[in-house]
């Protein structure tokens, strides 16, 4: 994936012939747009009709789960659905012990990113251990912001069935309209062990998990510090950007500013112009497959391309979705920019001048 990201970016000066490339129709390309716009279409429906919370989190979870085949769909929905459910047992049972007590909730969230960072690095199923480490550290931070325990517990638990529902949408859809001839590409060697051959030895992955500890957890300090919760993309914005070079961490930091501008000015516009007179769900679902259409024409593209799809998708989303009614505070849009912009700049200088992890070197190991 790094190598992928190095490799990304065009050689000579013509960036709008390697757009125009990257952004080039495929068939497979139209099915994939066709399906990810069908589910966050539907997540808004049944979250709409059912008053299911986490609007946004739902229809950004049908891009982050739809992948280019079959087979890849199910693998990334069973890992999802299983870091999700051990992710918010795990915050349920941390937060037992930090509820209320920030001198060690604030502890714990930095030493499960750790962890989870660690775990991504040196298991063969990375994804998984990220991805539980992730949970349980989001879903502490806004301990502070939670008025009672009993409203804590429905929160996390309305917040699993807002994910594993979007992710059996997905993997549904894409199994009954993906083409099997896309499953046809698969053959990826079986890995022998559940580690990485230098799992143990190499002082890197440390490093890594360290950094984007320190990132995220100096970012998380700095917004509750100033009283600017609103900024809250900027933790998220350190981990998942967070990649094994500094190259690739800051290509892939500017594929999510290109997509949080992008999608910022289309919830900005939708939120001045149309949101004021939408009066109906039609007209929402109208709305959502459009933007929808544009992220995932983006998002199916190539991995030096696709992330700004999944940024695009995500500014839009949670800029726009607040609740139940159309939305018309401008403040959303702005604070999201603003967490992702001070995120991206966080983890560009903690990657550029703590332990350096440098492409060249990956590969000459």
């Amino acid at each position: 994936m790094s190598a992928t990201f190095v490799e990304a970016r065009p050689i000579d000066s013509d960036w709008i012939g390697w757009l125009k490339s990257e952004l080039a129709p495929t068939h497979l390309r139209e099915i994939r747009t066709a399906i990810i716009v069908a589910g966050a279409v539907l997540c808004v429906i049944i979250s709409m009709a059912l008053q299911v919370p986490q609007l946004a989190t739902s229809a950004y979870m049908v891009f982050f789960a739809s992948k280019e085949s079959k087979l890849l769909t199910k693998i990334t929905g069973v890992i999802g659905l299983i870091g999700l459910t051990i992710g918010i047992g795990a915050s349920l049972l941390l937060y037992k012990f930090t509820y209320g007590h920030p001198e060690l909730r604030i502890p714990g969230m930095a030493i499960t990113l750790f962890l989870g960072m660690y775990v991504s690095r040196i298991f063969v199923l990375g994804p998984l251990g990220f991805l539980i480490g992730f949970i349980v550290a989001v879903s502490q931070s806004v301990g502070e912001e939670i008025p009672s325990p009993e409203y804590l517990v429905r929160q996390l638990l309305w917040l699993w069935v807002a994910l594993a529902y979007a992710i059996a949408v997905t993997v549904v859809l894409n199994l009954l309209f993906l083409p099997d001839s896309a499953d046809a590409a698969e053959h990826r060697p079986k890995p022998k062990s559940l580690f990485v051959p230098d799992a143990f030895t190499n002082p890197a992955h440390v490093h890594f998990a360290l950094k984007v500890t320190f990132a995220a957890m100096f970012c998380y300090i700095f917004y509750e510090a100033i009283d600017w919760s609103g900024i809250h993309t900027a933790f998220i914005t350190c981990t998942f950007i967070a990649l094994e070079s500094t190259e690739a961490t800051l290509y892939k930091g500017t594929l999510r500013v290109a997509g949080c501008v992008i999608g910022g000015a289309l919830a900005l516009f939708s939120t001045v112009f149309l949101m004021p007179h939408m009066e109906t769900i039609a007209s929402l679902v109208v709305l959502v497959a459009c933007a929808s259409a544009i992220a995932g024409w983006v998002a199916t593209g190539s991995e030096r391309i696709s992330y700004a799809g999944l940024q695009l998708a995500f500014a839009f989303f949670y800029s726009v979705f607040q609740g139940y009614a159309p939305d018309t505070d401008l403040d959303n849009v702005r604070n999201r920019v603003v967490g992702i912009l001070f995120g991206l700049l966080v983890t560009a200088f903690v990657f550029q001048y703590i332990w350096p992890e440098r492409a060249s070197q990956r590969n000459s190991k």
